[in-house]
């Protein structure tokens, strides 16, 4: 578009938003015919506009939809940020979300509330802090269960390759309304066993890392079939837990 046409589009966009403003002003002196044959313009135009500032939104935040770009540890041979943290999911929000409810791709939500006063949402991060595209919050208001806790599977390549000289890190970023402890639980099923790496988050520190050694466990490297890690939630009542980002990489321990 030349110089020209944009400061002629310019000029038009000002006087139809001079002209919009009047007529919102003089809305409620406005004869009521005349007042119906405006209010169906405006939903018209809202509903571009609706569309213009949600599709900008999407694109102009950063960082960018679909990025898996993350600092890994050296050595890394394998690493993966969960879909929930990369793209858009099919329902964004979840209210009064019951036992085993999924609330994203691969994640899904697990409590013995009776209450079930738990909701699950995705959010589009926009700060220049953040390196996932989105995060997941959850509000937990009164709870009377026993145990809360998400839990994530993660893909095939996780365990393609998989040894017992590896370690698996996993790094989160967390924020809370009131202090809480989280803990992480990795699940290794080899044949018919399931070993598991129990760690504490650190979410007071915001950003933060846990790594589980596949040499504390005896694994059967000829027989590993999936893995998979539970996010387990200590006395969640009345709290709100943001999940900003939730990467996993993967590096052989160095030999000594």
């Amino acid at each position: 578009m030349s110089k020209s046409s944009r400061l002629f589009e310019k000029g038009a966009d000002t006087v139809g938003l001079a002209r919009w403003r009047r007529r919102a002003n003089g809305a409620g002196e406005m004869a009521r015919s005349e007042l119906r044959r405006y209010a169906e313009r405006a939903r018209a135009l809202r509903m571009h506009l609706d569309t213009l500032v949600r599709v900008s939104e999407d694109r102009l935040a950063v960082p960018r939809e679909g990025s898996d770009s993350f600092q890994q540890q050296r050595g890394s041979d394998w690493s993966w940020r969960a879909d929930a943290w990369r793209w858009r999911t099919e329902h964004t929000g979840h209210a009064a979300a019951e036992n085993g409810r999924w609330i994203g791709p691969d994640l899904q939500l697990f409590h013995d509330c009776p209450l079930q006063e738990i909701s699950a949402r995705q959010l589009r991060n926009t700060s220049d802090h953040d390196m996932a595209p989105y995060s997941m919050r959850f509000d937990v208001f009164g709870f009377e269960g026993s145990f809360l806790s998400v839990v994530l599977s993660l893909p095939e390549s996780a365990v393609q390759g998989l040894r017992k000289n590896h370690l698996v890190r996993l790094n989160t970023t967390i924020e809370a309304e009131r202090d809480i402890e989280i803990f992480a639980r990795l699940n290794v099923q080899h044949g018919p066993n399931t070993e598991q790496f129990v760690r504490e988050l650190q979410v007071r520190r915001g950003e933060t890392s846990v790594e589980f050694d596949m040499s504390d466990a005896d694994l059967n490297e000829n027989r590993i079939e999936r893995m998979w890690v539970d996010l387990i939630f200590e006395n969640p009542a009345m709290n709100q837990v943001t999940i900003r980002d939730l990467t996993f990489s993967r590096s052989p321990r160095a030999e000594i």
